[in-house]
């Protein structure tokens, strides 16, 4: 039973990530009590408990990657929390001295194709309704509007552009079933060049590729599968990575905070890494800073000890 569990729990790491095989036949396991700390299960990784420890850790990093898991309402109360937070902070440093830094929050929610219809809505051209209808969300992420539309309405209010940053799901669709070069030409152009999506490193195919397994084995997919659901996984990761890269070479003076699946945070395996290889050259080394934090512990308790998983973990309070 305890294996059977594992499995699962790794299965929703991915699955509420990718969403792409096995999204609605995952069962919705609720927060677990770890029987051990935090801290004991992530050595490597600091555990909070409050936005006001973690604000003055993250503050000055470039980019902040906010790992959730999409059906929590928590983590995206966690969210908002965190952007207002930031905000605030800014507005008084602005009293202060007179520094201002810009916001941007870059949504894997939203696929590339949604940009011009996000922006009308934050400019107030178009209504809450129009927006969920012309970006097709209930049909293309389709977990509830009311978990994000809170964050959306407070951009909208402060001015604080949101990104489109995900890949569209037919063309994931497309290259799990064909592979990238059933791709033509027009489809190419809303995902990175080819030569930019890479399957490495190997512990982050080893990682997703366990959780297809668990997946196959609970009788949802088959072996051919197998190489097809990693590369949508990497291509997912690619595009989110340049849309956020593109971002920030243009807007260097712009903060990003990134919301995402803790599937592509975790270890910096997924959008962390492509984003600073993107940024990260020669001449910008000492520049380039990110911050990652998991909104709430992984269920998963057989996730690698050796590595840190990310910079923070936000414990949920005990009742």
């Amino acid at each position: 039973m305890i294996f059977h569990n594992h499995k699962i729990k790794l299965m929703r790491l991915f699955a509420l990530s990718l969403g792409l095989y096995f999204l609605s036949t995952v069962p919705a396991y609720a927060q677990t009590t770890a029987t051990t700390t935090c801290e004991n299960r992530f050595a490597d990784t600091r555990c909070v408990n409050s936005v006001k420890q973690l604000i003055p850790e993250i503050s000055k990093a470039r980019i902040i990657y906010l790992g959730e898991t999409h059906d929590s309402a928590e983590d995206h109360k966690k969210q908002l929390e965190i952007i207002q937070e930031l905000r605030d902070r800014n507005h008084n440093k602005i009293a202060i001295s007179g520094a201002q830094r810009g916001y941007a929050i870059a949504m894997e929610m939203f696929q590339r194709p949604a940009q011009n219809a996000i922006d009308n809505y934050l400019a107030g051209k178009i209504t809450e309704a129009e927006l969920i209808k012309q970006t097709e969300y209930e049909q293309r992420w389709g977990f509830p509007w009311e978990l994000y539309a809170p964050i959306l309405r407070f951009a909208k209010a402060n001015n604080i552009p949101i990104l489109a940053i995900n890949t569209p799901s037919e063309i994931t669709r497309k290259v799990s079933r064909q592979g990238l070069q059933s791709l033509t030409p027009e489809e190419r152009k809303l995902i990175p060049p080819f030569s930019e999506i890479r399957t490495s490193p190997d512990e982050y195919r080893k990682l997703v590729l366990a959780a297809f397994e668990a997946h196959q084995n609970a009788g949802h997919g088959t072996s051919k599968n197998l190489e097809s659901f990693f590369l949508a996984q990497v291509l997912w990761d690619e595009t989110m990575a340049e849309s956020i890269a593109n971002f920030v070479k243009a807007n260097p003076n712009t903060q990003v905070i990134v919301l995402a699946g803790q599937g592509h945070i975790v270890y910096d395996y997924g959008i962390p890494s492509r984003v600073k290889r993107r940024l990260q050259g020669k001449s910008d080394s000492q520049n380039f800073t990110h911050r990652s934090v998991l909104l709430s512990p992984p269920e998963d308790e057989s996730l690698p000890k050796n590595k840190k998983i990310a910079d923070f973990i936000w414990e949920n309070n005990p009742d």
